[in-house]
């Protein structure tokens, strides 16, 4: 199957729920759009991520996630999935975004990105699905998706064929770390030993915190 980006996803501040008694805004609400798309310092255009402390900044400036996982949801949940249903800015197909090598680097329109690290989830997932448990079934199904570091600006659009250009030989997967940090403490090692993984992430990694 060719590689390619079916939908370029973005979103505002959006109110997602309450915690506590207290309004919960985030950007996680996302949805397709028209054209080409600038890609460009942190983000895309006309997208907006509330909580830069837990998402955004370089070492996760595009969030992608494979329709294919998004099609196994649909059946696990029996609920649609759209696209931007967990907040990707690109939604793919025949791209295995979870199976992605750390360092993996992508072409896609005029854009050069990176692979970088999974999507660990946090209780605005569950508030996005309604359902708290929806934390634990995400981290269990090991189907994160791929957080992308922006290393060409350039502008990209559905339709757009995924090309990888490059493919690191240690073969660290994005699944690799997500299941070290999530599932199994005894993948960390192996996980750690990705060069191209932010350094808090790699320290969490081989010093056991988190």
């Amino acid at each position: 199957m060719t590689a390619v980006l079916r939908s370029v996803n973005v979103g505002g501040p959006t109110t997602i729920g309450t915690r506590r008694g207290r309004p919960v805004g985030s950007g996680i609400v996302k949805a397709p759009v028209d054209g080409r798309v600038r890609v460009e310092g942190v983000n895309l255009a006309g997208d907006v991520q509330v909580d830069r402390r837990v998402h955004g900044g370089p070492d996760k400036a595009v969030y992608a996630y494979a329709g294919e996982d998004r099609a196994w949801w649909a059946g696990e949940l029996g609920r649609e999935m759209p696209p931007g249903m967990f907040g990707e800015n690109l939604s793919t197909e025949g791209v295995d975004c979870t199976g992605a090598v750390i360092g993996e680097r992508w072409r896609i329109g005029s854009v050069l990105l990176e692979v970088c690290q999974p999507r660990l989830p946090c209780f605005k997932l569950g508030l996005r699905f309604g359902d708290p448990q929806m934390l634990r079934r995400f981290a269990q199904a090991s189907r994160p998706g791929a957080y992308l570091r922006i290393l060409e600006e350039g502008e990209l659009g559905a339709g757009d064929a995924v090309e990888v250009l490059d493919r690191p030989e240690h073969g660290v997967t994005v699944a690799t770390v997500s299941d070290a940090l999530l599932l199994d403490p005894a993948l960390r090692p192996r996980a750690a030993q990705a060069p191209e993984l932010p350094r808090e992430l790699r320290e969490m990694l081989q010093f056991g915190v988190g």
